[in-house]
């Protein structure tokens, strides 16, 4: 049975600023329940992420500083978030659901969080709305508890994966593969283990063939444990932020393609939902639900 991390405070608006993009993980539950392609046992509630499984990643200084809520003014604006105790609860529960998730795909294939993918948070500091990098979280845990050695993070949100691929930078163990837009946020990139910066405006057609061009490159390369999957939808040509010009057609295409390609050489895989900035919300939450759809059809 597919397994999804959900609990009420990944909702939390934080500010009135932030009330539209935190209403898609409040939506996107009830949609699947409704639609019925999960339904109430699917869903599990995480607690909070130990502080071990936190410190395997974050510097100890700077979990402190946050459970502290010590961070200065510059550090707060970089995240994007006003600091407080809800927010860095929030944050622990995001990041037990995809360590969680991780045990549970180990066993049944594939899970998912309705929330994660905070993927520009480094080890010290968090940046563009990521506080902690649930990713790196997980992947540590299967390094250091269940002695995986190819661990693969596949990153296609339309902002590069920064922080994930600084904290993974000198450590082989883990290959991290970010496709997303050239002229995009984050303005200094990082150097993944492979970047596929894309120009603005492309469309299905391109953006798949080099999709698919480079996990055949990656798989040839290597023969990963265990695969991460960063699926946020703001590659759509509705994004306020992408600049990509991509279909729900084609985001349902890329969502198979790496679904598939999982399953089909039997590496368990845990799907987080990353960004979506579309103005409507129906579009977010509809290309969101793809994602579940397509695991759950190709899983279970």
């Amino acid at each position: 049975m597919l397994k999804v991390a959900f609990r009420p405070e990944f909702v939390h608006p934080l500010s009135e600023n932030h009330r539209f993009p935190m209403l898609k993980y409040e939506l996107l539950p009830k949609q699947l329940l409704h639609e019925g392609t999960l339904t109430d046992e699917h869903f599990f509630i995480p607690e909070f992420i130990s502080e071990q499984d936190l410190t395997a990643i974050h510097s100890y200084e700077y979990v402190h500083k946050l459970n502290e809520l010590k961070l200065s003014p510059r550090e707060e604006r970089v995240t994007g978030f006003p600091l407080s105790v809800a927010l860095v609860e929030r944050e622990r529960y995001i990041m037990e659901g995809t360590r969680k998730a991780t045990e549970y795909a180990l066993k049944h294939g594939a899970a998912m969080n309705i929330a994660g993918g905070t993927h520009h948070a480094y080890a010290d500091h968090g940046e563009g709305f990521c506080l902690y990098n649930d990713f790196a979280i997980a992947a540590q845990w299967l390094l250091d508890q269940r002695g995986l050695r190819d661990i693969l993070i596949i990153d296609l949100d339309v902002h590069q994966g920064n922080g994930t691929a600084a904290i993974f930078k000198e450590n082989e163990a883990v290959y991290t593969f970010s496709m997303h837009g050239e002229n995009n946020y984050p303005l200094k990139k990082e150097n993944s283990d492979l970047d596929i910066p894309l120009k603005d405006g492309i469309g299905d057609k391109d953006y798949l063939y080099t999709l698919e061009k480079s996990l055949d490159q990656i798989l040839k390369q290597r023969s990963p444990q265990f695969m991460f999957y960063q699926c946020g939808v703001d590659i759509l040509g509705t994004d306020k932020l992408g600049k990509l010009n991509v279909t729900k057609k084609g985001c349902k295409t890329r969502d198979e393609i790496v679904v598939r390609t999982a399953k089909q050489l039997g590496i368990p895989l845990v799907c987080a939902m990353g960004g979506g900035y579309s103005p409507h919300i129906k579009d977010i939450v509809e290309a969101h639900a793809t994602t579940f759809r397509v695991v759950q059809y190709e899983y279970f």
